[in-house]
């Protein structure tokens, strides 16, 4: 029934402007603007649509994972932008927030909406 249907995926944010400056100013992702809802223009051609949700409550789970080669200068790039990297009770996580517990190397962060994001090393 889907095999010729471009599925995306979608997610949701308390404030749309917010949103906006934060993937497109501070990440670098490209964006547009239609309807109230954002559609983030993603590498791959996997548009994500970002959506106004006024009860929103943050998903307690990694909703976006961006790929790097070097999560090292990912991490001090970000950070030099004001991300600020999460910390996890039980996780192996060094001075800068990356997880060296086994398996690839991330780094978790928040949207200003308290969504959870990464940046995981290929």
């Amino acid at each position: 029934m889907f095999t010729n249907t471009r599925a995306f995926s979608g997610f949701a944010v308390d404030d749309i402007p917010r949103a906006q400056e934060f993937y497109q100013g501070v990440l670098g992702v490209e964006v547009s603007e239609e309807n109230g809802m954002l559609t983030l223009h993603l590498a791959g051609g996997r548009d994500t649509l970002v959506y106004p949700k006024e009860d929103h409550t943050p998903a307690d789970y990694t909703i976006l994972n961006f790929p790097v080669e070097d999560i090292e200068t990912a991490v001090d790039s970000l950070a030099e932008r004001g991300v600020t990297f999460e910390r996890y009770e039980g996780f192996d996580q060094d001075e800068k927030g990356i997880f060296r517990g086994g398996g690839p190397l991330i780094a978790w962060f928040t949207d200003p909406a308290g969504n959870v994001l990464s940046v995981i090393e290929e």
